[in-house]
């Protein structure tokens, strides 16, 4: 059970920190275009997001799959910009484009999960278990996600009750977000 907690507190820590400021940008972006009414539809796309993340982390911890850091630092940034710009390009949320998202959040999880990847990699010893590990890493992480995107919602509600538009609202977060993720990944342009 320490392995678990400790992780578990990893999680927590890697989703509340500002050194994980991509993390907290993507799903900045990916709950920008959702009101509160939509608790549970973000909730289903963190938690996709959250299963992509697990996958490659668990692949990569398992030294299953290994990708340069230099691009995966500069993809996960990447991945913000581009759902930032699908928001701000979107004129109205559609069944489909929620489709879209859902997949969206699986595949840019599958990057982001590689991200942290060589950080439990070196944390772990050579014959440790990892289940115990990854299962309180994604579950700190995600229990955090889910208080990040509550507090989102509900700041995108405040907005609501003082009369400012939804689509507004959504082009203030993505332009946001949008911005700091381009900037990012102009500073983490990988070397050829």
């Amino acid at each position: 059970m320490t392995d678990f907690s400790f992780y578990f507190r990893l999680g927590w820590e890697h989703i509340m920190s500002w050194d994980a400021l991509d993390h907290l940008l993507f799903i900045a972006a990916l709950s920008a275009i959702y009101v509160f009414r939509d608790w549970k539809r973000v909730l289903i796309l963190v938690t996709a997001f959250t299963m992509g993340h697990s996958l490659t982390l668990a692949l990569s911890v398992l030294d299953i799959i290994r990708f340069p850091p230099n691009w995966v630092e500069f993809l996960i940034p990447c991945t913000i910009v581009f759902t930032a710009a699908s928001n701000l390009l979107q004129r109205a949320t559609t069944t489909g484009s929620m489709r879209i998202n859902y997949v969206l959040a699986l595949l840019f999880g599958l990057v982001h999960g590689m991200g942290f990847a060589n950080t439990i990699r070196f944390m772990l010893a050579k014959d440790q278990d990892i289940v115990a590990p990854l299962l309180g890493f994604n579950i700190g992480l995600e229990i955090g996600q889910i208080i990040v995107v509550l507090l989102l919602l509900l700041l995108a509600q405040g907005m609501k009750m003082l009369k400012i538009a939804r689509r507004d609202w959504t082009i203030f977060v993505s332009g946001a977000t949008f911005g700091l993720a381009l900037k990012i990944a102009l500073e983490r342009w990988p070397d050829l």
